[in-house]
C-alpha cells in the first residue's frame, strides 16, 4: 500500500470572508463571556467578546487614519499584550497585512526583516527593538487611544487573498516572510475535533509567545472562533508558575512546545482539576516527556506535527490517541503522503519526504517576493515540506526529522529523534540533542550534546546507556556537555547553531 491518505475535500470556506470577522463571530452570542484572559500570578487583564471585537475595530479605524490603504503592511513589534491581538485583527479587519515579530529579536534581525516587507506603519512597544527603516513608528500608548475609535467597516473580500506574513523560525537559515491568505483561519477547524477537542466551554492556556504560528493560532484564534476562552501568560512568566496559574484560573486545554513541558516537570506539580489534556507542537515530543506529564497530572499530551506554511495537518487527539513514536494521523480534510525522489508516494514503512496536498486550504501562498524559492517547494501536486517521515500501515505518521538534520553513520540514515529519545530518560541527562559532526574530510559522526544534571554522567556511563539502548550504527561518538542547548524563540533547538559552534 502507498503512503497516501486522502482525507478531503475539506469544507470550502465562504465568500466574501474576513479572517477577524470570522474568528469574532462567535463571541456575538456571548458578548459578556471572557475572550481573552492575560495572566499574571497575583491578578489578570481580562477582556469580553464584545469589548475586544470593539476595540480591535477601533484599532482598524486608527490604521486606515493613517492613510493605510488595503494590502499595506504593519509590522508587530509588540510583546504578549492585549495590544497584540487587537492590532493583529484589527489591521485584518481593515484589510490591511499584519506581520507579527518575536519580542526577542535585536535591532539587526528585525532590520533585515523589515527590508524584506518593507512595511508601510510599524507599531512598536517599549524595550522593544525597532528596525532602521523609514516606515513610521506608533508607540504603544498612542496605539492604545485608538481602541475607542468609531468601528471599522469589516473589508470584505476574497479569501484567497492575502491576509498577513509570518516569519518561518529561520533554524536552518535565513527566516523568510510567509504569505496566508485569509482563508488559512477557515482551515484551521479540521483542528478543533481531530487535535483540541476544543468545544465554547473550554478555557485554553497556551504559554508561547504571540507572534508564533501554534499560540497565535492555537492560543487565540482557534478558541476565540468557537466562542472559547484565551489564556495567556503574561511576559516574562517563569514555566515554574505555569502549573499555579493552569489551576487558578481553571484551563481546561493546556498548549505549549515540549521544552515548556521539561521545564515546568523539574519542580513538583500542583493538582490541577479542570485541566483535560495537552497539546504539543513546535518539535517532536520526547517519550519521557509524556510519561512524565502523565505521571504527574493524570493527563495525556496530544501532539501534532505541522509549520509555518501550513499549521498542523498531523496531529493525536481525544477521538484518536495514537502512539508515543507517532505524531497521529492525517486530520480531517486533509491529503498527505511520503514521497520518494520522484516525488511519488512511497510504500508504506519506507522512509521518505513528508507532503501535504498542494490544494489544501491552509496551505500558505508563497514566500513574500520570492518566486523560484515557492516553486521549488511544489513537485506533483504536492507540497514539499521537507520533513523525512514514514507512514505505518495503518496511516500514522511517524516524524524523522527536518531532512537537513538526518545524520549518515556508517553508510545508514539515523534520525537525531531516535538517538535523543534513548537518551531522553538515561541518569544525569537533563537535556540532549544529536547532531553530525565532521571529523576530518568525508568523514562525520554522531555526537550528542548534553546538559548534565546531577550527578553528571561519565563517559563510560554514557557508552553503557547507548549500548544498552541504540544499535551500533546509531551511537554517538562524541559526547560533548554544554550548559545549555541553544534554542530559537519558539523554544526549538537550533542544530544548525551546534554544528556551526562546535570545534573538533
Amino acid at each position: 500500500m502507498h503512503a497516501l491518505t486522502d482525507n478531503g475535500p475539506a469544507p470550502a470556506c465562504p465568500a466574501p470572508f474576513n479572517l477577524a470577522r470570522y474568528v469574532m463571530a462567535a463571541g456575538k452570542r456571548t458578548p459578556d463571556k471572557i475572550a481573552l484572559q492575560v495572566l499574571g500570578v497575583t491578578r489578570a487583564e481580562r477582556w469580553s467578546f464584545g469589548a475586544l471585537t470593539a476595540a480591535l475595530r477601533g484599532v482598524g479605524t486608527g490604521l486606515l487614519d493613517q492613510g493605510l490603504k488595503p494590502g499595506d503592511r504593519v509590522l508587530l513589534r509588540l510583546g504578549n499584550t492585549v495590544d497584540f491581538p487587537l492590532a493583529f485583527l484589527g489591521a485584518l479587519a481593515a484589510g490591511l497585512v499584519p506581520v507579527p515579530s518575536s519580542a526577542q529579536l535585536t535591532a539587526p534581525e528585525i532590520t533585515a526583516m523589515a527590508a524584506q516587507i518593507d512595511p508601510a506603519l510599524i507599531i512598536g512597544a517599549p524595550g522593544i527593538a525597532l528596525p532602521d527603516h523609514r516606515a513610521p513608528v506608533i508607540p504603544a500608548a498612542r496605539f492604545k487611544a485608538w481602541r475607542d475609535l468609531p468601528p471599522c467597516a469589516w473589508h470584505l473580500g476574497d479569501p484567497n487573498r492575502l491576509g498577513y506574513l509570518i516569519f518561518t523560525s529561520g533554524t536552518s537559515g535565513q527566516p523568510r516572510a510567509v504569505m496566508h491568505a485569509h482563508r488559512a483561519v477557515w482551515a484551521r477547524r479540521m483542528m478543533w475535533q481531530d487535535w483540541y477537542g476544543l468545544t465554547p466551554d473550554d478555557r485554553l492556556l497556551h504559554a508561547g509567545a504571540f507572534n508564533w504560528t501554534y499560540t497565535l493560532g492555537t492560543g487565540l484564534l482557534d478558541p476565540w472562533a468557537i466562542g472559547a476562552s484565551a489564556l495567556i501568560p503574561a511576559a516574562g512568566t517563569d514555566p515554574a508558575q505555569l502549573p499555579l496559574l493552569l489551576k487558578r484560573f481553571d484551563a481546561t486545554i493546556f498548549a505549549a512546545a515540549p521544552g515548556v513541558y521539561r521545564k515546568m516537570l523539574k519542580a513538583p506539580m500542583l493538582p490541577m482539576p479542570r485541566l483535560r489534556h495537552g497539546l504539543s507542537a513546535g518539535e517532536k515530543l520526547p517519550p519521557a516527556t509524556r510519561d512524565a506529564w502523565h505521571a504527574a497530572t493524570g493527563t495525556p499530551i496530544y501532539e501534532a506535527l505541522g509549520m509555518s506554511e501550513v499549521s498542523t495537518y498531523v496531529s493525536q487527539g481525544p477521538n484518536r490517541p495514537g502512539t508515543p513514536e507517532c505524531s497521529g494521523h492525517a486530520q480531517t480534510g486533509r491529503r498527505i503522503a511520503v514521497l520518494g525522489a520522484d516525488a511519488a508516494p512511497v510504500p508504506r514503512g519506507i522512509a521518505g519526504e513528508l507532503a501535504v496536498g498542494a490544494d489544501d486550504p491552509g496551505l500558505f501562498l508563497g514566500y513574500w517576493r520570492q518566486q523560484a524559492e515557492t516553486r521549488a517547494r511544489f513537485a506533483g501536486g504536492w507540497f514539499l515540506t521537507g520533513d523525512t517521515a514514514l507512514m505505518t500501515q495503518d496511516g500514522a505518521i511517524r516524524y524523522l526529522g527536518r531532512g537537513d538534520d538526518m545524520m549518515n553513520a556508517g553508510g545508514y540514515r539515523v534520525s537525531p529523534l531516535e538517538v535523543e529519545a534513548a537518551f531522553e530518560p538515561c541518569p544525569g541527562v537533563a537535556e540532549c540533542a544529536a547532531v553530525a559532526l565532521p571529523v576530518r574530510d568525508g568523514v562525520s559522526v554522531i555526537a550528542l550534546f548534553y546538559v548534565p544534571a546531577s550527578p553528571a554522567p561519565s563517559h563510560d556511563a554514557l557508552k553503557a546507556h547507548a549500548t544498552a539502548n541504540l544499535a551500533r550504527y546509531k551511537h554517538p561518538r562524541l559526547f560533548v556537555a554544554v550548559d545549555c542547548l541553544p534554542k530559537n524563540a519558539n523554544h526549538k533547538v537550533n542544530r544548525t547553531s551546534l554544528r556551526q559552534t562546535w570545534k573538533g
